[in-house]
């Protein structure tokens, strides 16, 4: 979690490009059982991110969803449970997509550790810096018992990555959601996360979509551009 000052310096963005402009992420399958491995946000389950997880099997991946007491137990315990996982798995690459707080648990789970199988993370949604509407809601009576054991890296963010493995970030820019109400959201956001809680120094890239902060995760566009950075480390395809 954040221990010192941010550095100014952050990840570049850019809008996510156009479906046609894209390159059809499904155009050729995945390598051989590389495996992807699903982390869902707080007060969430797993069956969340069912529309992204048959989007990545249909890709080519093989694909699991880590389900953990966002609240309850929080996230130290699921970062230790994602380690044992990647420690557990044999599969030439093992890639990471979290939604909100599952990119933090994601990111955290593998810095600074040797011997994991190789892979790319992308976060949807995460509030890397830290989240205006969880210090909104700590503010409120009662508002840090409902984000349980989750509630400091919410508030406080994360390091800036310095890691080997290329990190993705979509962010959402479609404002609706009640997230707003309890804390100022710098524009743009996606009604809960601002898109410059998303951008931290040190990730290999970061593009926006118009997709709200659930929303990205019905999202065709979303689960394209996710498909997109495993197979090539970036939200653009290179130039022809």
């Amino acid at each position: 979690m954040k221990s010192g000052g941010r550095s100014a310096k952050s990840a570049a963005l850019r809008s996510a490009p156009s479906a046609r402009m894209r390159r059809d992420p499904r155009a050729a399958s995945a390598p051989s059982r590389e495996h992807v491995i699903l982390l869902h946000g707080i007060w969430m389950r797993g069956l969340t991110l069912a529309y992204l997880s048959r989007h990545l099997r249909h890709a080519g991946y093989s694909v699991e969803t880590m389900d953990y007491a966002s609240v309850f137990t929080g996230f130290a315990p699921a970062v230790e449970q994602l380690r044992a996982r990647l420690r557990s798995l044999e599969a030439p690459a093992v890639h990471l997509v979290g939604h909100s707080l599952g990119g933090l648990v994601a990111l955290e789970a593998i810095r600074g550790v040797r011997g994991l199988p190789r892979g790319r993370v992308v976060g949807l949604g995460s509030p890397l810096r830290g989240s205006a509407v969880a210090r909104g809601l700590a503010a409120i009576p009662g508002g840090r018992w409902l984000m349980g054991h989750s509630v400091e890296p919410l508030l406080d963010g994360l390091d800036d990555w310095s890691g080997s493995r290329k990190v993705g970030v979509i962010a959402g820019k479609l404002p609706f959601g009640l997230g707003f109400a309890l804390g100022t959201l710098s524009a743009p956001h996606d009604g809960t996360v601002a898109v410059a809680e998303t951008q931290l120094p040190g990730i290999a890239d970061h593009c926006t979509v118009s997709a709200s902060h659930t929303g990205m995760l019905l999202s065709h566009e979303v689960a394209d551009l996710v498909v997109e950075f495993l197979r090539h480390g970036r939200f653009e395809s290179q130039p022809q």
